[in-house]
């Protein structure tokens, strides 16, 4: 596979595009160009032209990369010709048909439940209290806080927003398996990785992973930039 050197990042619901600064840095110190798309997330469809346009910017074929919600905005944004390989950080790749609320409608017993709040107004937000171990619990503390200070209301209208075609039918896929994630549960990862046949590498982490594991992040999409098919797992 050609290697490909630009890189465009889409982040999930309930932050913005800033969490993929330690991503950004190190990618950029090893000679990617790296667009970050700033969301707005109150529907897919927007969503989903937004990261078109970052895509359309680029001078050559993409990796795009998702994160959580993001997933399911890079399974139908990469749907784009200029993307070439996609890229799943502990997120949603749904199928056809499918959303974030389809997808959560019915999780298993155990499995943990994200402390959601609302909707208020059509947005959701996350119990602040509680943001810190649900979404980011290996993030350093003070940072945690101010991502739950922070946090961006996710609208109803991108949870329910449904996929047209699954990119990831047509194009290879690596997927980043977070183990101790409590926003969405290993196994389900392990589903939707295996369903895309991505190529998944396996950590330990929490949701916020590419917060506090920028490294084990940019591995996993300098992989995909270099067309790197084989798994691997690390700890």
């Amino acid at each position: 596979m050609e290697k490909l050197k630009n890189i465009v990042l889409v982040h999930g619901g309930f932050v913005d595009g800033s969490g993929w600064e330690g991503v950004y840095n190190i990618l950029k110190a090893d000679g990617y160009n790296v667009a970050i798309v700033q969301n707005p997330t109150v529907s897919l469809e927007d969503d989903v032209a937004f990261t078109k346009r970052a895509i359309d910017a680029q001078d050559g074929p993409v990796v795009l990369v998702g994160h959580s919600y993001g997933g399911v905005v890079i399974t139908e944004a990469g749907n784009h010709a200029r993307v070439e390989r996609l890229v799943y950080i502990t997120a949603f790749a749904p199928d056809k048909g499918e959303s974030v609320g389809s997808l959560i409608a019915n999780p298993p017993p155990g499995a943990p439940v994200p402390p959601i709040i609302g909707p208020t107004d059509g947005f959701l937000h996350l119990d602040r209290e509680k943001f810190p171990a649900s979404f980011a619990a290996d993030v350093d503390p003070a940072k945690a806080e101010f991502m739950a200070d922070s946090q961006v209301p996710w609208g109803v209208g991108a949870i329910s927003g449904a996929i047209t075609e699954p990119a990831w039918a047509n194009k290879p896929s690596w997927y980043l398996h977070v183990a101790d994630d409590r926003m969405i549960p290993a196994p389900a990862q392990e589903a939707m990785a295996t369903r895309a046949g991505a190529t998944i590498t396996k950590v330990g982490g929490s949701h916020a992973i590419y917060v506090s594991q920028p490294e084990a992040v940019a591995a996993i999409i300098k992989d995909a930039a270099a067309g790197t098919k084989s798994a691997s797992q690390t700890n």
